[in-house]
Order: C-alpha cells, then sequence, then structure tokens
C-alpha cells in the first residue's frame, strides 16, 4: 500500500515506530479567492461551484452520505471530491478528526473549531491577508498542535487540509522562500496548468515587492503576501506536534509548501521541532504526476520523507473513481495520508480501499 519517494531510510523508521497505530485526523479548512480565478483548479466546475467545496467536503467527512446535505459535493471537470476516500478511511477504522476554520467565508455547516482567521485574498494583490492575523493564526496552530498531541496516545497526527486553489498558493509560498518550485507543482488537472499559476504567483510577488533571492522578509510577511490561512495554521500545529509525536502532513505539493515554511518559521523565531518526526503523506497520482515533479519538488524543500498510498481506481465500476486513474483531482482532504493510514493501521491492501471507497459511493448514490 506504502510507497517512499525520498529519504527512504528515514520514512522506513518513521512507517515501522507507527505500524498497527491509529491516528488522530486533523484537517484544516481555509479559503482564497485565488481558487475562483478561471481554470486555475479542478475541484468545482465553475467558480461558482469552488466557494462551496471546502463548506462540502467538510460536511461530507463529518457526516458521511445524507439525503439532503447542506453543501452537495460540487459537480467536477471529472471524478469525484477526494473526501470519498478520507471518509471511507475514518468512518470503517474509527479513527478520530476534528476541523478546524482557519478562515472561510461562510461558517461551515458542521462541528468545527474556529481558529479567528480570514478567507485569503487574491494572491494576485500581493495582499492576502493581514499579517495580524497570520500571527494570530500561527499561534493558534501552535496551541491547538499540543492539545493534538496530547490526544495520541503515543501514534501520530494526521495534518490535512481543503483549500481550493491551494497549490497556487503553495506555489507562491514556496517560490517567496527561494525554493525552486515552478514547473514542479501538481494540480487537480490531468494536465498541470504550469504557466496560469506561474503567472499568478509572479504577479502577486512583484504586486507585494518581494524580490526572489533579495533582502529577506520574515515567512510570515510571506503568508500574508500570497499565502492562505491554512499554511500557517498547519505549520504551527506540525511544528507543535513534531515535539512530542509523529506528525504526517497530508497532501502533495500543499504540504511540501507547509514544511518549507515550518523551517522558516522555526529558524526566524527559534521555535523548537523534531523534524525526524514528521514526513508527507500523499497519492500515488501525485507522487507520479507525469505534468508536475513532486519527488523533485521534495528534494528541492529538505530532508522530509514523501510517501504515497500507491492506489488505483483504473478497475473500479465507477467512472467518477476511474478518473483519478486519468490524472483527475489526485487527492484533498488529506485521502492519500488516510489511504496510508489504513494500510499502518488495518492492514488494508489497495484493493481493500477501493471496496471501501465503492461501498461508500453506492450509498451517495453516484450517477454516472
Amino acid at each position: 500500500m506504502i510507497g517512499i519517494y525520498t529519504q527512504i531510510e528515514q520514512g522506513q523508521r518513521w512507517l515501522e515506530r507507527y505500524r498497527g497505530r491509529k491516528p488522530i485526523f486533523a484537517c484544516i479548512l481555509g479559503f482564497t479567492d485565488t481558487g475562483l480565478i478561471p481554470g486555475i483548479s479542478a475541484a468545482g466546475a465553475t467558480p461558482h461551484d469552488r466557494q462551496f467545496t471546502c463548506l462540502a467536503d467538510a460536511e461530507f467527512l463529518y457526516n458521511g452520505p445524507q439525503n439532503h446535505p447542506q453543501y452537495p459535493l460540487p459537480p467536477l471537470q471529472a471524478g469525484a471530491s477526494p473526501v470519498l476516500i478520507s471518509r471511507a478511511v475514518v468512518e470503517a477504522l474509527d479513527i478520530p478528526f476534528y476541523l478546524f476554520n482557519a478562515g472561510l467565508p461562510l461558517p461551515p455547516p458542521v462541528p468545527a473549531i474556529d481558529l479567528g482567521g480570514t478567507p485569503a485574498k487574491c494572491l494576485t494583490s500581493g495582499n492576502a491577508l493581514e499579517l495580524e492575523t497570520v500571527k494570530h493564526l500561527l499561534e493558534q496552530g501552535l496551541i491547538w498542535g499540543d492539545k493534538l498531541a496530547a490526544l495520541t496516545n503515543g501514534s501520530y497526527v494526521i495534518l490535512g487540509e481543503c483549500v481550493v486553489g491551494g497549490t497556487t498558493t503553495a506555489l507562491a509560498v514556496l517560490m517567496g522562500l527561494g525554493i525552486a518550485a515552478a514547473g514542479k507543482v501538481n494540480s487537480s488537472h490531468p494536465q498541470c496548468n504550469h504557466a496560469q499559476k506561474l503567472a499568478a504567483v509572479t504577479a502577486g510577488l512583484q504586486m507585494a515587492g518581494w524580490e526572489i533571492g533579495g533582502e529577506k522578509k520574515s515567512p510570515l510577511e510571506l503568508v500574508a503576501a500570497v499565502g492562505d490561512p491554512m499554511q500557517v495554521v498547519t505549520a504551527g500545529m506540525a511544528i507543535a506536534t513534531s515535539r512530542t509525536c509523529g506528525v504526517m502532513l497530508a497532501g502533495g505539493t500543499q504540504m511540501l509548501a507547509v514544511y518549507a515554511l515550518m523551517e522558516a518559521i522555526a529558524r526566524e523565531y527559534a521555535l523548537l521541532w523534531c523534524p525526524e518526526r514528521v514526513v508527507v503523506g500523499t497519492t500515488r497520482w501525485v507522487a507520479e504526476d507525469p505534468t508536475g515533479d513532486t519527488v523533485g519538488l521534495a528534494s528541492e524543500v529538505g530532508a522530509v520523507p514523501l510517501l504515497a498510498a500507491k492506489l488505483s481506481f483504473a478497475g473500479s465500476r465507477y467512472p467518477q473513481l476511474q478518473a483519478y486513474d486519468r490524472g483527475f483531482v489526485k487527492e484533498g482532504v488529506g485521502a492519500g495520508s488516510c489511504a496510508i493510514a489504513s494500510g499502518l493501521a488495518a492492514n488494508w491492501s489497495p484493493t481493500q480501499l477501493l471496496q471501501a471507497v465503492e461501498a461508500l459511493a453506492d450509498r451517495c448514490e453516484i450517477k454516472d
């Protein structure tokens, strides 16, 4: 079920340490107007749909299938929301999970811990978030990271995200930190829209007066300029939890950006953390995405093991799930890390996971 793509020995040690253990799952919800740029994301067929993707995913993760959800899962260009994978695992394995509202334009329709953040403006403005908001969210991340770690009982925390347009804000943070990420990131499209992402990021960094390789500014100023609220919360949580337990950053490009941000924040503010306890967990569809370079990006970011669930939905009876193997969707809402957790905790095979996801899809009455 689990492949290790970078830092092989460190990744193997991490997996052996937590084999047979059940994690805690925290999903950090956020929003950026970047996700409303036409064509920037496939996580919702239209910009209007993408305004509600996070709310719908949170509702489904919490409740599972309902007859009349407040926010139905949005139509996609192809595929089905990755929350089906996450929900199938947390439901079957009874994994405790928590939702955190880092900054949404509307309140979630299910219980979520409100961190007092705000949605981000489009990164092209160069002024995505107020610096005070970013500082507040980092503090909240550190506080809640300690609280989550206290609940793990020697296991690990999965830190997931739901931010439409988040791979573009991730590219912005990576480039702002001086990491050669252009052309390496992933997207929910089958062919990554690298040129569109790079144009938006370049515009935002220029508006913010941020010169790559120029005068060093703080990582929090970078998030305020071109980031999103999830990034700094997750970085804070991961820094704090790593001091006492394992951490799996759940995602591809977005969590590699969070890892780079963790390093920068810990260095800037002399915060103690334990890098050897941190891994990034995603899906094979991200790790082996031929239109990006996730493995190369992970190596650029630092000495972090990149793990991936070796999933295949090619043989699914649902065309929406088959679409994953054609490059659509790929990841989100902690799907890859939840799949890895099913292998660690219950020794599930990729076939068993597909069966669980299809059983959930049956209850959703997904139509062709």
